[in-house]
């Protein structure tokens, strides 16, 4: 029996007492969070969350939904909250994420720009203080998921001394770079997945482990996502278009583009590397195996940045040397 939906539904008999309503699967995500859309014989709907207390902080989404919301941010509003338990009533955003809307060939365009309006405004809201900071720590832990799963577990390789040594010099370069650049609110997955085609839009989900770091990482999530397939000319123009709006809005980009997307790629190699290792994970610690599937478009992204710039390439000739092709 799933006794976390047996409490969830006895929770949400209790909030929605003079009305019937029927629960059904609407979304599940990488973490331990599930989401089920609560529809009343009234006509209304909710999404219900079910965040495990003892796997996840709710009261973290809670404080975030605030703060992003404060920025102009179109988020859940939150109309009941039970922490303790891990449950949480939510608007409903509607069915369709930016992934649906792309996948059945609608324009791109008006969505990305949407996309970038919402980004610029959580940036502009920034305050350090506010937020955990992506420090180095975290940074670094993210990057030895790339080792500890995807060449350990999914690949079955243990890199040789040199090799070490080739992954260890990558990521202090990486590192570096990352730890130079302003510092904002950070969503840490801002993509087509977690992007709703709302009313307005986007809705922005999945923000709970927002924290404050470089200003590059949301516009990376973005432009170079790991679900869809985006040239370099459509990844370069939404670059620019970013570019000239946060600089017009204060915002401390570089004040030269060509070092703004220099940042900007090794940004997206430090998120690339702990993505693969994230993918991995999933699927040999969760059982999740379809996330393996994504890993050849990020491989992709990845090698492409390490083949342009002199530091990184011995970490793409790594990277061809250990994973399949």
């Amino acid at each position: 029996m799933d006794f976390r939906l047996v409490e969830l539904e006895r929770w949400l008999g209790a909030h929605f007492a003079s009305v019937a309503f029927t629960l059904s699967p609407a979304s599940a995500d990488a973490s331990f969070r599930r989401y089920f859309r609560a529809t009343l014989a009234d006509g209304r709907s909710f999404v219900a969350m079910d965040a495990p207390p003892d796997k996840e902080d709710s009261r973290a989404y809670v404080r975030i939904a605030g703060l992003l919301a404060a920025a102009g941010a179109h988020v859940p509003r939150i109309f009941a909250q039970a922490p303790e338990a891990g449950f949480l009533l939510l608007e409903d955003l509607g069915k369709h994420t930016y992934l649906d809307c792309l996948q059945r060939g609608e324009d791109p365009q008006p969505l990305y720009a949407a996309a970038t309006e919402t980004l610029l405004r959580i940036q502009q809201a920034s305050r350090p203080g506010t937020l955990p900071e992506y420090d180095r720590a975290l940074l670094e832990r993210e990057l030895n998921l790339f080792p500890d799963w995807y060449l350990a577990r999914q690949l079955q390789r243990e890199p040789s001394a040199p090799q070490r040594a080739v992954l260890r010099g990558a990521f202090d370069a990486l590192l570096a770079s990352n730890l130079a650049q302003p510092k904002v609110y950070v969503h840490r997955d801002y993509h087509s997945r977690n992007l709703m085609k709302s009313d307005p839009a986007p809705g922005v989900l999945d923000f709970q482990d927002a924290v404050y770091g470089p200003i590059t990482y949301d516009l990376v999530s973005l432009l170079r996502d790991a679900y869809v397939r985006r040239d370099e000319e459509a990844v370069i123009d939404g670059a620019v278009r970013y570019w000239e709006k946060a600089r017009k809005a204060g915002l401390p980009v570089r004040a030269d583009f060509g070092e703004f997307y220099r940042d900007f790629e090794w940004m997206g190699a430090q998120r690339q590397l702990k993505v693969i290792g994230i993918f991995a994970r999933l699927c040999h610690r969760d059982g999740k195996r379809r996330y393996l599937a994504d890993i050849p478009l990020v491989m992709e992204y990845l090698l492409a940045t390490c083949r342009r710039y002199r530091e990184l390439a011995p970490l793409a000739q790594l990277l061809e040397s250990l994973a399949p092709a």
